[in-house]
């Protein structure tokens, strides 16, 4: 008897000792063995046991085709003995409780870690355990002056948050793309220094034109041997930090050496080497305690001194016996402040890799080592470094933990050494924006005394202030009262981010306006010569965000168990356009798949032969088109060489089975941008969100997972309302979307009588150029809404309704064309347009497709009943559908004229 073993993965067997019993299944001309027989004993010793199914996810071995090929739920078990088959038991579809059950159990799984808070007087206070946020590797902070940050983001992306005098504005300064992603920028002696994830430094210059540009900027070390010139030619960089004088930077490279930049213009760089034994991870200080030392932590987590003019010119900072066992350092920058325990004294503040606070003390020439520690069940990741007020008789350090909080370390302000008697409460949390976290790891940046600005583990950034003293509105403030007592009642206020990061902040303009980039002007004439009020802004504090945090509130599950009907893809994914005006494709009832295909000015129809029937066409990417098959699997129609081809992507790695993807491939008359990182996004059949990556070829499954408390329905928009982000409604009839930067989720408000239908959506964006546009979807009762962003109002929710009274919608809106314009399926078969005239929406009747006058007096034109609806029909198309309606009616003069619903 021959066989193959079958694996469950994702499954437990509560009898796992039983390794040795036989359930063959035969199929045709392959079977399964579940496991194979001996040790029956142990079996029945166990045989109350029961088999415990954790996945609906089954395969077996064929042996025609030597593959292992995935089963239909539910499938039988067989057992055979001399050519007697006899059903032993089967395996049914998992149910939803017992796979929400599991889903949830590996998310748990996914985290490294949880710390719990509760309410106490110290303000660490959260109720519910939180989750250990992921580390962003490319966010950085960079203040060139009061009016300008410049920010790289998760996205790779570099811009600038510019005061122009009257608001803040976005810029964009982005690498080249063959530099590929920024992971910091660096301000030194008033050059602008770029480093990209790669190592290399740019520098941006002007061109010839006067337009910034970047240019490579390569080490080159002043060498007398062609050897060490090649080594030095070689040089990539891991980080940076710009000295304490502002005109020099150190550098750790990616060998784990010192790298010195003393002059920017002529490039001079000096090799301080590696410590004995160790190497350089991060710069803990450049020459704050003195002008010629550094102090650098290692892999490992030790701190090392570097001064040249000594010997040995490194030197190693050792832990004293008895102290505590979590001492080695996290590789990050930490903080030097002198004077603190009085003249002459000098402390580095730095995080241990536990968490801890930890102080490295210089006074009258001794070093020492002091652990302030942390707050109760929190683990500190960044140091964010604030100037004091002088008037204030406290030192105050600020914290990110690994869970998105901020906490604010105090601690007086002494003339003498001891600093052990601390103050009560210490650590005072400052919390997290509404429905947003921290940047777990990320320093934070101090735009002036009482402003803060902290990055957001979702893209954003959010600026800690006091009440009155910041916020997007407001400028830098340069009247600070000294005199009043400082107040650490602070308040949060969120800063848009641009669509590189998957947010709404535009990038500012050239022409005149509050948004230019140089200078803003409160007042811009119109067409009539009238001054009119600057662009209106979104207050800075709403009382309702337009952004929930998915999991922040209790979502509606009265729609939960909707259950798609058999034939969901056939009805909205069986047409799709390949080529504009020269291809296109269409999947029949009977799962044949035809290309109508222009070819010399001369239209064929073609068909594209599969061994499984077709279900529907998901997407197109690079001349290749995506289609489901009748069992769920995604394959994919492309040219190899002369010849045409089938490649299945759920046979893939990780691949899955889909029941949906995005419903349109572009906007009509715009170009796709093409990139390293395009993907395809698909719908699984137990709601999750699939990613599916088609650059370059190399394919690539991620499961995106679903909303919590809901799983997905159906995707509104892939990539062309805003980059970056997909937008689904949830199969509760939620609005939501996935930021594939972050692979966070995100609810977006919504009332709680509007219920969205399951239909996909579309997006209309009239230009490139802005953010300003709308998502079109259907309501649960057959009504057209509009979700509309604009800068001045934000988030909008717009109802339309229906054209007539007693006609619903059936079919997700098309494409938008000329940027305001849809056509939809009435329920009384026409086609209905809604476009926009003068501002104002208004509906058209474009009645039904076929527009023909029959010489037979029996047949009466087909059209409106009412004579006084309006028709969009053109003549010419008129006449031409009137002379190819004789090849599609019947002898009998029978012809449905209702239109399908088709995608």
């Amino acid at each position: 008897m021959s066989g193959a073993l079958i694996r469950f993965p994702h499954a437990t067997m509560s009898f796992f000792h039983l390794v040795f019993f036989s359930w063959v299944l035969v199929s045709r001309s392959y079977f399964l063995i579940i496991c194979s027989a001996s040790c029956l004993n142990n079996y029945l010793q166990h045989s109350n046991l029961q088999f415990e199914q954790k996945t609906d996810r089954f395969w077996e071995f064929q042996e025609q085709s030597n593959t292992w090929v995935e089963v239909e739920l539910p499938y039988d078990l067989v057992s055979c003995v001399n050519d007697n088959c006899t059903k032993v038991g089967s395996i049914d579809q998992i149910t939803e409780n017992k796979e929400d059950h599991f889903e949830r159990d590996n998310d748990v799984s996914r985290h490294t870690g949880s710390f719990k808070h509760k309410d106490s007087d110290r303000g660490g206070a959260e109720q519910n355990s939180e989750i250990v946020l992921p580390q962003r590797k490319r966010i950085s902070l960079t203040r060139m002056s009061d009016t300008s940050i410049w920010i790289t983001g998760e996205s790779g992306s570099i811009y600038e948050r510019f005061w122009n005098g009257v608001q803040w504005v976005i810029a964009p300064h982005d690498l080249p793309v063959s530099a590929g992603y920024a992971i910091c920028v660096f301000i030194v002696n008033q050059t602008i220094l770029a480093l990209s994830e790669a190592g290399i430094l740019y520098q941006m210059q002007l061109s010839e034109s006067s337009q910034p540009i970047w240019v490579a900027f390569t080490p080159t070390l002043d060498s007398s041997t062609n050897k060490e010139a090649e080594e030095s030619s070689g040089i990539l960089i891991n980080s940076g930090v710009v000295l304490h004088d502002g005109v020099r930077i150190y550098f750790c490279t990616k060998k784990g050496s010192l790298l010195e930049l003393t002059e920017v213009n002529p490039p001079r760089w000096l090799d301080h080497g590696r410590p004995p034994g160790g190497n350089v991870a991060a710069i803990a200080d450049a020459g704050t305690i003195r002008p010629e030392v550094a102090y650098t932590i290692s892999s490992t987590g030790d701190l090392y001194e570097y001064d040249k003019s000594s010997k040995p010119s490194w030197k190693k900072h050792i832990w004293t016996a008895g102290m505590a066992e979590d001492v080695l350092q996290i590789p990050s920058t930490g903080y030097t402040i002198n004077g603190l325990s009085g003249d002459y004294s000098s402390s580095l503040f730095l995080l241990t890799k536990g968490g801890k606070l930890v102080e490295r003390r210089l006074h009258q020439r001794k070093w020492k080592w002091i652990i302030h520690g942390s707050p109760k069940d929190c683990q500190l990741t960044s140091i964010t470094p604030v100037l004091q007020d002088e008037s204030n008789e406290n030192f105050s350090l600020f914290f990110t933990t690994s869970t998105g909080s901020i906490f604010e370390y105090r601690t007086p302000k002494y003339s003498g050494t001891a600093l052990e008697n601390q103050i009560p409460e210490a650590w005072l949390s400052h919390m997290h924006p509404p429905h947003a976290k921290a940047a777990k790891g990320i320093t934070g940046l101090q735009l002036q005394i009482g402003r803060i600005i902290f990055t957001l583990d979702d893209g954003r950034l959010a600026e800690l202030h006091l009440p009155g003293l910041g916020g997007e509105t407001t400028g830098p403030n340069y009247q600070i009262n000294v005199r009043r007592k400082v107040s650490h009642k602070y308040v949060w206020s969120i800063l848009d981010a641009p669509e590189t990061e998957g947010w709404n902040a535009e990038y500012c303009k050239q022409e005149r306006g509050p948004t230019n980039c140089i200078t803003g002007i409160k007042d811009e004439p119109n067409d009539s010569g009238i001054t009119r009020a600057a662009t209106r802004r979104r207050k800075g504090s709403q009382a309702q965000q337009d952004y929930l945090l998915a999991g922040a509130s209790e979502l509606i599950n009265s729609s939960e168990g909707y259950n798609f009907p058999d034939n969901w893809i056939n009805t909205n994914f069986r047409l799709r356009v390949m080529h504009g005006s020269r291809s296109f494709f269409l999947i029949t009832d009977g799962g044949l798949t035809f290309e109508y295909l222009s070819t010399e000015n001369i239209w064929l129809w073609l068909r594209h032969d599969h061994s499984t029937p077709m279900k529907g066409a998901l997407g197109n990417y690079n001349g290749s088109l995506f289609f489901v098959d009748i069992y769920g699997s995604l394959l994919i129609r492309e040219r190899s060489g002369n010849d045409l081809g089938w490649l299945n992507c759920t046979a893939m790695r990780k691949g899955k089975q889909v029941t949906g993807g995005p419903p349109w491939d572009g906007i009509p008359g715009k170009a796709m941008k093409v990139t390293a990182e395009d993907a395809l996004f698909f719908v699984s059949k137990n709601g999750r969100l699939l990613q599916f990556t088609v650059a370059l070829r190399k394919f690539i499954w991620k499961d995106c997972r679903n909303p919590p408390n809901t799983k997905v329905a159906s995707i509104v928009d892939q990539e062309l309302f805003r980059g970056n982000i997909v937008f689904v409604v949830g199969r509760n009839g939620r609005l939501y979307q996935y930021n594939k930067v972050t692979e966070l989720w995100h609810k977006h408000y919504q009332s709680p009588h509007l219920i969205l239908s399951r239909f996909p959506g579309t997006a209309m964006r009239s230009s490139s150029l802005s953010l300003t546009g709308s998502l079109f979807m259907l309501s649960e009762d057959g009504g057209l809404v509009e979700y509309h962003w604009n800068t001045g109002e934000g988030w909008k929710w717009v109802e339309h309704g229906t054209p007539n009274k007693g006609v619903t919608l059936i079919t997700s809106p098309s494409p938008c064309f000329e940027g305001n314009l849809l056509f939809l399926i009435g329920s009384d078969g026409k086609v209905y347009m809604r476009y926009m005239d003068q501002m104002t929406w208004s509906w058209k009747n474009c009645g039904f497709p076929c527009i023909r006058q029959i010489k037979n007096e029996d047949r009466t034109q087909v059209g409106a009943e009412d004579k006084n609806e309006e028709f969009c029909i053109d003549k010419d198309i008129s006449a031409s559908l009137e002379k190819d309606a004789e090849n599609f009616i019947d002898l009998n003069g029978n012809c449905d004229l209702k239109v399908s619903i088709i995608m």
